[in-house]
């Protein structure tokens, strides 16, 4: 079952040029950074109250971030939402005829297993439904 947003997605191409804005404008905490070599990504999550925005900056040319950007500029990549059950969720989702990136959950960054609804069948906004391990 989905029991809250896990985290916002924001698709930039340089961390150390929109860190500055999170952290010392917005005040928020920088609670990690993490390199995701299969998704050719690094990260930066910064909390903000049970959410988290998460900075995602392409480590390749060829990666999804990078083509994102390519196609629509820096901005809001995706939501994701929190799950006690992702392997569940994703038959019932397929049960119900929505179209899936993710079969099965992967891993994903800051200790979480991931998996993606495509956007032709959430309205366009790509969505992410993650469970935190352990």
């Amino acid at each position: 079952m989905i029991t809250k947003i896990n985290h916002i997605g924001i698709a930039v191409r340089s961390l150390e040029e929109h860190i500055p804005f999170y952290r010392d404008v917005l005040g928020l905490r920088l609670i990690g950074r993490e390199e995701v070599a299969d998704q050719k990504v690094k990260t930066a999550i910064f909390a903000v109250g049970e959410v988290r925005i998460e900075l995602l900056e392409p480590m390749a040319q060829d990666s999804p971030i990078a083509k994102f950007i390519e196609k629509r500029g820096e901005g809001m990549h995706h939501i994701a939402y929190e799950s006690d059950d992702i392997e569940g969720d994703l038959a019932g989702f397929k049960n119900k005829h929505i179209q899936l990136i993710d079969e099965q959950p992967r891993p994903g960054a800051h200790n979480t297993l991931i998996a993606f609804l495509h956007p032709n069948s959430t309205g366009k906004v790509l969505t992410e439904i993650c469970r935190t391990k352990g």
